[in-house]
């Protein structure tokens, strides 16, 4: 175990020197190159004040230690982006619910429509549009409890027509018992199919759907 630390340590300094010497233009070893020939090449019976010197390379010294810090990061942040990627891909196969406002219908099935109802409401109102915006379909949902509940969208439009597969957003909100409106919290559901990265982030995909990896809320074997 020591000898895997060392090599760690030794690595981040010379990355931390090497970026040092293209940020600064020298690096802690340079100055300390230049200030022994200084040393060597001063007159013996007029010998330069040092302390000035030794100021500097105690400066270039914790510029060293921002530099080393900063490559530590850089490691762990790399070493977690890698945790998190080989956690999102062991989500394939398995039924997962993420926060968001995107259903996956596949033109045949029914989709599931989850979400948590802050509070008792009446008049409540589900509205489920397409890619445009445009309200696909209007359901009147009536009193609904407090808490987490589904519905079972069949795919139709307003007019019972069967709308092609593909990703649809819906919302649902009513009245409490003081007339406020209360809007649910909705969740993506489904069975993860793949995973993507995109600028550093992993998603996972459920048919038509892409949910960010930190969004999702629950697993379980499908």
């Amino acid at each position: 175990m020591s000898t895997t630390i060392t090599g760690t340590t030794a690595t981040t300094s010379t990355y931390a020197a090497d970026a040092m010497k293209q940020s600064i233009g020298m690096n802690k070893d340079d100055f300390l190159l230049l200030f022994m020939e200084q040393l060597k090449n001063q007159d013996p019976l007029n010998p330069q004040d040092s302390s000035e010197f030794l100021a500097q390379l105690a400066q270039l010294t914790q510029v060293e230690q921002a530099y080393n810090t900063s490559a530590t990061l850089e490691k762990l942040l790399a070493a977690q982006d890698s945790s998190m990627a080989m956690s999102s891909v062991a989500l394939i196969g398995k039924e997962v619910t993420a926060l968001g406002i995107q259903a996956a219908f596949d033109g045949s099935n029914p989709a599931t429509l989850s979400y948590q109802m802050p509070a008792n409401t009446t008049s409540t109102t589900l509205r489920i549009t397409n890619a445009s915006g445009q309200t696909v379909r209007q359901i009147d949902l009536g009193t609904v409890a407090a808490g987490n509940g589904s519905y079972q969208w069949d795919g139709k439009d307003g007019q019972g027509n069967l709308l092609p597969a593909g990703s649809y957003n819906f919302g649902i909100s009513g009245l409490d018992g003081l007339g406020n409106t209360q809007i649910a919290t909705t969740y993506t559901t489904g069975v993860a199919d793949g995973v993507r990265f995109e600028n550093g982030m992993a998603y996972v995909t459920i048919g038509a759907v892409s949910v960010p990896f930190s969004d999702v809320t629950t697993v379980k074997q499908s």
